[in-house]
């Protein structure tokens, strides 16, 4: 599907943005350092403990699906936990929803 052929029409705009309020969810990731799995730690207390069994850990990070404003926080709680964040990318949109 096209993002022009997208409905409600918003979406056609606004998805996968900043502007993007929905509960659609994006798998998401997280490339950082981590060795002690203290950002696996911190990522799975944010989704809770149910969306946290999704999480695949690669071998530089971790993909996770979460809406899209999300994204935002998980990394300042990461960053106050002195775990340096060095990408993160926005895959597809998957068929979760967050509530």
């Amino acid at each position: 599907m096209k993002n022009t052929d997208a409905k409600p029409a918003y979406e056609t705009l606004e998805i996968g943005t900043p502007l993007d309020y929905t509960d659609d969810v994006y798998r998401v990731y997280f490339e950082m350092p981590d060795s002690t799995h203290e950002g696996k730690k911190i990522i799975s207390e944010f989704i809770g403990e149910a969306r946290a069994e999704k999480i695949i850990t690669l071998t530089h990070g971790y993909e996770v699906e979460l809406p899209i404003q999300c994204v935002p926080e998980v990394i300042r709680l990461l960053s106050l936990a002195n775990l340096a964040v060095y990408q993160v990318v926005r895959y597809a949109k998957t068929d979760s929803r967050w509530r």
